[in-house]
């Protein structure tokens, strides 16, 4: 059926290295569903790198402007042999998409990473993102963007050098019942549907009326089989604990719905979305 795949994958990039990692496992996920992805190239403007308000020398301004299209052009250039040298890796056509056929392009965007999320995600039926860097403060407004306004499942891709054809095989479902995990399961019903096997995880502990074992039968009626694993969170962060029963299970991916709470709150007092953000090594689709 046409609406149990991917059509549409989305990957924002720029030259800070943390693209790659994850175009790998964006083009897996094309290739496997015949989708069309578009690699879009954020090139920072000028305006995007001062503070509101300052007033620069229009001189200063015009040296400003033409080393920031100098390096966006190096920039460019780098990440275009980059994505080509991917994308005759993976099988994927640089060309417009056509049915049954994995296909991408790679298009400029003037502006920031967050905007662009939010100029082409909200019509994408996955985005890809590479997971943070505490180190160099980087990827957070991305994330955060591609979470509160697109309106679209998002994967976080580590910083792993191999990656695995099979890691969509088998998937784990983080499961409490509640609006977040609710949304991602729907969402995330085409990975979910391509994948051999499925995991549903749960504490058992949940103020939400929907059981594990309901969600199991949810997935019968659409033919998808699947296994329950309950754990109980014993001191730990529940976000870390939901990390290592996708391990212990096996599984390459795990889903699951994020920021129960406010992205703020969780990120200043480390709730178990951020846990699972900060912490993961593996790839994880969230949905808020």
């Amino acid at each position: 059926m046409p609406l149990s795949r991917l059509h549409s994958i989305l990957l924002p990039v720029r030259g800070d290295g943390k693209g790659d990692n994850a175009m790998k496992h964006a083009a897996i996920l094309a290739r496997k569903h015949t989708a069309r992805l578009r690699v879009v190239h954020c090139r920072l403007r000028t305006q995007d790198l001062m503070s509101y308000g300052v007033v620069i020398p229009k001189i200063v301004r015009d040296q400003i402007e033409a080393a920031v299209s100098q390096n966006a052009n190096a920039t460019e250039e780098q990440l275009l042999q980059e994505f080509r040298d991917l994308a005759g890796q993976f099988d994927l056509a640089e060309q417009d998409h056509v049915p049954g056929k994995a296909t991408t392009r790679f298009i400029d965007y003037d502006g920031k990473q967050a905007d662009a999320v939010k100029y082409y995600g909200r019509l994408a039926d996955l985005i890809c993102v590479p997971q943070p860097d505490p180190n160099m403060n980087l990827g957070f407004n991305t994330l955060k963007s591609a979470l509160f306004s697109s309106g679209r499942p998002v994967m976080m891709c580590p910083h792993n050098d191999n990656v695995a054809d099979t890691f969509t095989d088998h998937v784990c479902i983080g499961w409490n019942g509640s609006l977040e995990a609710t949304r991602a399961v729907a969402l995330a019903a085409p990975i979910i549907a391509h994948a051999k096997s499925v995991t549903i995880l749960s504490s058992g502990v949940s103020d939400h009326a929907a059981t594990p074992e309901q969600l199991q039968r949810h997935l019968e009626l659409r033919e998808i089989p699947s296994t329950i694993r309950k754990f109980t969170v014993t001191g730990k962060n529940a976000g870390t604990q939901l990390l290592a029963e996708t391990k212990e299970a096996g599984a390459g991916l795990l889903i699951m719905g994020a920021y129960h709470d406010s992205y703020e709150r969780e990120s200043l007092f480390g709730g178990n979305s951020q846990a699972v953000v900060k912490e993961s090594d593996f790839p994880i689709v969230l949905v808020h």
